[in-house]
């Protein structure tokens, strides 16, 4: 009987419910479950929201995750080995001298500066001597320099078409003959546009960034009363008549290329037809990759992020293609084979990371997919001085273990974490664009990452910033012909001014003598007086 008592105390009471009741308190259960799952849904979001908007940008490991980097990196060498202690081959870095910061100003300015001298003499009769009254002579001299600069200056210029006619022949026969000088032809007809005055305006709009009303004010203030309607139509008429048949040459000598990069940004157009005025339209780019003999970059407008533009746009081209996880490329013919971006999936780690307390991260599965991706950037970069083949073998042997690793710690751990979580959606993100992440094993000519597209979609997001919209299809895709020859120019060493310059005034007299003269102002064609002097 006193087994009997001790063992009714210890038991936990039993206490009998109605099915109804048992039903409500599960259903209860469950929405408190899903109340702590949202709330903290809700808390990753804001946290990602002040990292964007106060954060940095870049995903480079805080101090304290390298350890765990240089951990992860043995495990996933000692998977592929069967080693504990397999290292990675080192590779020296070539070390460079940095130049002397120095107040001089010969120093910043390009060789061949004009420099203006003014000199600074004493009168006769202030160089007459306290002492003995004689007149001193010069017998040395100290230089200042000095940096000038001025705003833009504008000026008209008049060309003088004269008309002859011979005099001995109206003599003779009372009927002269008249010979005119021929007249070059004109930039934009019936405009007193001049291709220096357009290729500054472009300049300050696509490179500088300065919107058209901000230049309109600047014109003002100097007494020129140039109206931003004026300078929108000179944009527009130069850009369809001598930017847009370079743009086509460029488009049909990018799709030769066998490797490409992809990326697309949103855009505003206020008079779209069938539209309103805040729907979302988008710019794409394209662009070569590194092993390209001559870079191109190339914008398009289209008023939607269908996969149906990029095809068309790309329906010359046969090769791989690398994009971010946007559903829209994998939708493309089978020539063409897209490459994932291991950029996008460490940010999915990263921005997993930047959910959790700063005490919490160093041994967080975040941290450690975080470290896996950063080990695969560390292992190619010394990769890059190679050629594609070594660079192809280079790969199967040093990154191929981790990429192994990597999958079977994300299998595991997915089973372990929530799927609407941040951690559980990097952990999908990689898992689902896994076949496209590691392809770029499959040549040597590919890369890790679709950095390089992102880097050339940022010149347009900047001047977005800026000038915030666009006023009507048109005015869009003409800002993505002029965008794609300003950013090639860029990308080929020359300066967008000087490179328009010569584009605008050369290329009027050329269309008439030859059909297909657009090939001929390709960046790549310019000349040395449109190259970026160097320092």
């Amino acid at each position: 009987m006193e087994y009997e008592k001790n063992s009714a105390v210890s038991t936990p009471e039993m206490v009998t419910i109605s099915r109804a009741e048992y039903d409500s308190q599960q259903a209860k259960l469950a929405e408190l479950a899903e109340l702590k799952l949202q709330n903290q849904w809700l808390l990753e979001q804001l946290g990602l929201a002040k990292k964007r908007q106060f954060g940095a940008s870049s995903e480079r490991l805080q101090e304290g995750l390298m350890d765990q980097l240089s951990l992860m990196a043995n495990e996933a060498e000692a998977y592929a080995y069967g080693t504990k202690n397999a290292t990675a081959e080192q590779v020296a870095v070539k070390a460079h001298a940095r130049k002397r910061q120095s107040g001089n100003v010969l120093d910043i300015v390009p060789e061949g500066t004009p420099t203006e001298v003014v000199e600074h003499r004493l009168s006769e009769e202030e160089r007459t001597c306290d002492t003995c009254g004689a007149v001193m002579e010069e017998i040395g001299k100290e230089v200042r320099r000095s940096l000038k600069m001025e705003p833009a200056r504008f000026w008209i210029r008049e060309d003088v078409y004269y008309t002859y006619a011979c005099k001995q022949c109206e003599a003779e026969t009372g009927e002269g003959n008249l010979r005119k000088t021929p007249k070059q032809p004109t930039l934009c007809p019936g405009s007193f546009a001049s291709p220096e005055a357009v290729a500054y305006i472009m300049t300050q709009k696509f490179v500088m960034y300065s919107p058209l009303y901000r230049l309109e004010q600047e014109f003002q203030r100097q007494g020129l009363k140039l109206s931003r309607q004026t300078m929108a139509n000179w944009i527009l008429q130069a850009s369809d008549a001598w930017l847009r048949p370079v743009y086509d040459a460029l488009h049909r000598k990018l799709c030769r290329e066998t490797v490409l990069h992809g990326d697309e940004t949103t855009l505003q157009v206020l008079k779209e037809p069938g539209r309103t005025s805040t729907s979302k339209s988008y710019m794409w780019v394209y662009r070569t990759s590194g092993c390209a003999e001559y870079p191109i970059v190339l914008y398009e407008y289209q008023p939607s992020r269908k996969a149906e533009h990029a095809q068309a746009f790309l329906k010359d081209f046969s090769g791989w293609l690398h994009a971010d996880g946007y559903q829209g490329y994998h939708k493309l013919t089978e020539n063409i084979r897209v490459v994932g971006c291991w950029a996008h999936a460490r940010r999915k780690f990263d921005e997993a990371l930047q959910t959790l307390p700063k005490e919490k991260r160093q041994e967080s599965p975040a941290a450690t997919g975080e470290c896996y991706c950063t080990r695969l950037f560390q292992l190619e970069q010394p990769l890059m001085d190679l050629t594609p083949e070594e660079r192809y073998t280079k790969r199967l042997e040093l990154e191929k273990p981790v990429l192994d690793a990597l999958l079977a710690w994300a299998n595991e751990a997915s089973a372990k974490t929530a799927p609407k979580s941040a951690l559980g959606k990097a952990l999908h993100y990689l898992r689902e664009q896994w076949p496209y992440l590691v392809r770029y094993l499959e040549d040597g000519r590919l890369e890790l990452s679709n950095n390089r597209a992102e880097r050339s979609i940022k010149p347009f997001v900047m001047g977005r910033k800026n000038w915030l919209f666009s006023n009507t299809p048109a005015g869009a895709q003409s800002s993505a012909v002029i965008y794609s020859l300003i950013e090639t120019a860029k990308e080929n060493g020359l300066d967008p001014y000087r490179y328009l310059v010569w584009l605008l005034n050369t290329a009027p007299g050329l269309s008439r003598k030859d059909e297909a003269w657009a090939e001929s102002f390709l960046p790549v064609n310019a000349p040395q007086k449109c190259k970026i002097p160097k320092p």
